[in-house]
C-alpha cells in the first residue's frame, strides 16, 4: 500500500502541480509570468515536474521596466536557455517611448506601476487567456484576497467584492472573449516553504538571494541599491554595503536587508528570525494603504 502522508511540501507541491495541469488542460493560451525572483522560479520547477518528460507547454513572459537587477536579466536568459523555453518580453521603455505611459519624476520616480500597461498590452497582443503567476497569499493583504484562478475583465481589471466561489478542488475557469484569468499555484505557500522547498529541490537562484557587496544609499530608513538612472538626493551617501534581497522587483522599489547569509540555511534561519515582513523594505506597497490592491484593480501582478 502506497505511503499516502505527505510532507507539509509535497502537499503543497502536489497542490500546485494539480492546478497548472488543470490549467493547461481548461485554458487554450496559459503563459507564466516569469520575474526571476524565487516564486517564480518555483512555479517554473513545478511546472517542469508538472508536464516531465515534456518542456513546458507555455511560454515565460517577462515585464522588464528597464530598471531590472542586471543579475536577475542575466539569471532568466541563463534559465531559458538551460531548459529550452520559449520568452517573451514586454517593454516598459518601449510603453514610454510610445507615449502609453507617462514616465514619473522626482526623488521617488519607479516604473514598477508602469508594468501594468505593458503587461496588459503583451496579454493581449499574444491572447493569452491565462497568465500564471508566482503570487502568495502571506505576502500581501490584496495578495490574500485572489483566488487560485482569478477573472479578469475585458479591460484586465480586477473585482475583488465579485470573485468566484472555489469549493474542494473545483475551478471556474468559464469567460467571454477578451477576458483572461490570472492563476496563482502557490497561494498556500509561505516564504518559509519556498525557501525550504528550493533547499530541498536543489534549485539554482539569483546571486541577489546572497549576501554580497553594494553600492547603497538609505532612504526613508531602507538600503536602496544604487544604480545610475536614480535620482539622488543632497544628502544621501552612496555607501557600499554587505547585503542581500529578500524579494526582488525594480531596482527603484526594492529595498535591501543587511545580511550574512551566504547560503540557503544561512537565509531560513534568517527568515526564521526576522521581525520584518517579506515586502517591508518594498516602498511600491508604501505608497497608500491599499497600493498593491489598487494596482491589483488596474491589472497589476
Amino acid at each position: 500500500m502506497p505511503n499516502v502522508n505527505l510532507s507539509h511540501l509535497k502537499e503543497l507541491e502536489a497542490e500546485s502541480i494539480f492546478i497548472l495541469r488543470e490549467v493547461v488542460a481548461m485554458m487554450e493560451n496559459p503563459c507564466l509570468l516569469f520575474s526571476g525572483g524565487k516564486d517564480s522560479i518555483v512555479v517554473l520547477h513545478l511546472a517542469r515536474k508538472a508536464f516531465f518528460p515534456s518542456t513546458v507547454p507555455f511560454p515565460l513572459v517577462h515585464i522588464d521596466t528597464g530598471h531590472n537587477f542586471k543579475e536577475t536579466i542575466e539569471y532568466r536568459d541563463e534559465i531559458v536557455k538551460k531548459y529550452n523555453l520559449r520568452l517573451i518580453v514586454g517593454s516598459v521603455e518601449e510603453s514610454i517611448k510610445t507615449g502609453k505611459v507617462v514616465e514619473e519624476k522626482g526623488f521617488n520616480a519607479s516604473r514598477n506601476a508602469l508594468q501594468t500597461v505593458s503587461l496588459l498590452d503583451t496579454i493581449e497582443k499574444y491572447k493569452f487567456d491565462a497568465a500564471i503567476g508566482g503570487a502568495r497569499r502571506d505576502e500581501e493583504k490584496a495578495r490574500a484576497k485572489e483566488r487560485f484562478l482569478s477573472h479578469r475583465d475585458e479591460f484586465g481589471q480586477w473585482d475583488p467584492k465579485n470573485q468566484r466561489p472555489e469549493l474542494w478542488s473545483l475551478f471556474n475557469g468559464k469567460k467571454h472573449m477578451g477576458e483572461h484569468f490570472r492563476v496563482f499555484p502557490i497561494s498556500n505557500w509561505t516564504e518559509m516553504d519556498i525557501w525550504q522547498y528550493i533547499l530541498q529541490e536543489k534549485i539554482d537562484i539569483p546571486s541577489l538571494y546572497f549576501t554580497h557587496k553594494r553600492k547603497c544609499i538609505q532612504r526613508d530608513g531602507v538600503w536602496m541599491a544604487y544604480a545610475d538612472f536614480m535620482n539622488i538626493r543632497e544628502d544621501e551617501e552612496i555607501v557600499e554595503k554587505q547585503v542581500r534581497f529578500r524579494t526582488i522587483g525594480d531596482v527603484t522599489c526594492t529595498g535591501a536587508t543587511e545580511s550574512k547569509a551566504e547560503n540557503l540555511e544561512d537565509i531560513i534561519n534568517e527568515v526564521a528570525a526576522s521581525r520584518l515582513t517579506e515586502r517591508g523594505n518594498r516602498s511600491d506597497d508604501k505608497r497608500s494603504e491599499a497600493a498593491m490592491e489598487d494596482r491589483k484593480k488596474l491589472g497589476y501582478f
